[in-house]
């Protein structure tokens, strides 16, 4: 998402410092004009009256227009102006607001009483009359709910509704008071020789979609065989793609095998078993295979939706270090799954109707068991932790616990080491390893040879999990060892809380360290021996110079 931000004062430009993005400052609607077509979103420091006044003759679609936000003068308020929901706004603004510490400022009906938007149902497509619809949810009035697929819906059905949502993945045309939800219920299984092309594949599919009355909004993924992976007709469909070897294509029973396909490639199907095993469990073929010339294609129905877990980094701690992805994911998320401390460190980030579901430390297996049981039945879910969710986080055991039948994304964040790092200067500039000092899950033994190693082998070591109220010898016997090859006066650092209020810095050496001064929120980075000081700060060179 490429954002700018506008400012006309001091003040202003000194707010939009704090955001990430690309900054004009001055002839506000110059520049908001220039840039009107080239964005997807804008950041205004401006009174909203002003605002409107620009972008008033610049308005023409919700869907195509960028996303307006307005920041007072104090920064005390982030308001999304125009492009809530289609356009974004609505994120944009708490976004900003968690740069800023600002309230954000969100006047779409759906959010202002903590419902859902029915155009903003992860997952669904909506059509049809969706105003009419939403006016009602947002009335308290009845709604009628058509759902012969029985796809789960957070929408509480009443016969006797005046307005009405049907749930399918068919081609419905919606009347008045109708609005139509496409769930991501359709995968198309395609084949390909090596010479198809990208048209032919794209109008097969249209055939069988609808010569079957089947929406395109509902189509989710495109399943193949791994060796068509990256086949450019197949890539060029523009869907997520999932492959499988064709022992695994082999092994499901589809009504058009072919002796000539398993001579070729091992199977007697691609397209009808790749929709099928993609389609997952209960799945049913609902266009058996159409072929042309060089290439085939069936579509499958999923029985429910298919889970989604995604594994989120969300940084040390304040949002100014938390990636666009790892917000992303947490508001597209319906359950949000953590440690009760990390939920707190993205609470900006809660939306309407999610769930959230704090757990204790130490708790670490269930609370992945349960992230995975929530996504196991068709949720979509947002494991949170802090840093990076592959380094010492919960990437590790979630991925021993997983099956196939869950869609795991891993989100990376800025762990502690680089965020230390920044913090003391550049003292990772070389050669370095990160061990954490924890033997709770890993013996002394183990972490003992794992620093003499490191120590041996002139490494920068970043130090995890240094001391605890119930660790407190472990930090000063890895200094110890490394004092057995590094010079006492090797400098050393010791950053707590990085990028947190309250953070704390120490430079230090390594004789000198003292180990009172670190907690479980503390880093700890021990130079090599070519680590120095400059100007105050720690720097292990490259060798550049």
């Amino acid at each position: 998402m490429r954002v700018v931000s506008v400012s006309v004062t001091e003040r202003g430009r000194a707010l939009a410092g704090q955001l990430p993005w690309e900054h004009h400052h001055g002839r506000a609607a110059a520049t908001v004009r220039a840039q009107w077509h080239e964005v997807d979103g804008l950041v205004l420091f401006l009174a909203t009256g002003a605002a409107v006044r620009i972008i008033a003759p610049l308005l023409a679609d919700k869907h195509r227009d960028p996303a307006v936000v307005c920041v007072d003068e104090a920064g005390r308020f982030a308001v999304a102006l125009c492009g809530g929901h289609a356009g974004g706004a609505n994120e944009l603004a708490r976004t900003v607001a968690g740069y800023l510490a600002a309230q954000p400022v969100i006047t779409t009906g759906s959010d202002a009483v903590g419902r859902p938007g029915l155009d903003q149902l992860p997952g669904f497509v909506a059509t049809g009359d969706v105003a009419a619809v939403a006016t009602a949810l947002l009335d308290g009035r009845a709604v009628r709910v058509d759902n012969p697929l029985n796809w789960p819906v957070p929408l509480t059905a009443d016969p006797a509704g005046s307005v009405l949502v049907t749930v399918t993945d068919r081609r419905d045309v919606a009347g008045p008071g109708q609005a139509i939800l496409h769930p991501p219920s359709l995968v198309a299984g395609v084949g390909t020789s090596s010479t198809a092309t990208a048209r032919e594949v794209a109008d097969l599919l249209d055939q069988a979609l609808s010569g079957a009355g089947l929406a395109v909004a509902s189509l989710a993924e495109v399943a193949t065989i791994d060796r068509r992976v990256d086949h450019p007709a197949v890539v060029a469909l523009g869907y997520p793609i999932r492959a499988f070897p064709s022992g695994e294509l082999a092994a499901v029973e589809v009504p058009s095998p072919s002796e000539t396909v398993r001579a070729a490639v091992g199977t007697p199907s691609v397209c009808e078993a790749a929709a099928l095993l993609a389609a997952g469990p209960g799945a049913e073929l609902v266009v058996t295979k159409r072929s042309g010339p060089t290439a085939t294609v069936a579509l499958a129905r999923r029985r429910g939706p298919r889970g989604h877990l995604a594994l989120v980094g969300l940084g040390p701690g304040g949002a100014a270090h938390r990636t666009p992805a790892a917000e992303h994911a947490v508001r597209r998320a319906e359950v949000v799954l953590g440690y009760r401390a990390y939920l707190e460190q993205c609470g900006d980030l809660r939306g309407a109707a999610q769930e959230w579901v704090a757990s204790p430390i130490g708790d670490e297996v269930v609370r992945a068991k349960q992230a995975l049981a929530e996504a196991g039945a068709g949720r979509r879910v947002a494991l949170v932790c802090s840093g990076d969710s592959g380094i010492y986080g919960m990437a590790s055991i979630v991925m021993e616990l997983a099956d196939r039948g869950v869609d795991i994304d891993v989100v990376p964040g800025i762990t502690a080491a680089a965020a230390g790092a920044a913090v003391l200067g550049a003292p990772l500039g070389h050669d370095h390893v990160a061990i954490s000092l924890s033997d709770l899950l890993t013996s002394w033994a183990v972490i003992e040879r794992r620093l003499q190693a490191a120590a041996e082998s002139d490494l920068v070591v970043s130090l995890y999990n240094p001391r605890s109220r119930g660790r407190t010898w472990q930090l000063d016997a890895a200094r110890r060892i490394l004092l057995e090859h590094r010079p006492p006066a090797t400098p050393a650092g010791i950053v707590t809380d990085a990028g947190r209020e309250g953070q704390r810095c120490v430079v230090t050496t390594v004789a000198d360290l003292d180990v009172t001064l670190v907690g479980m929120t503390s880093v700890v980075i021990i130079g090599s021996s070519t680590t120095t000081l400059v100007n105050g700060r720690m720097l292990t060179p490259r060798g550049y110079r």
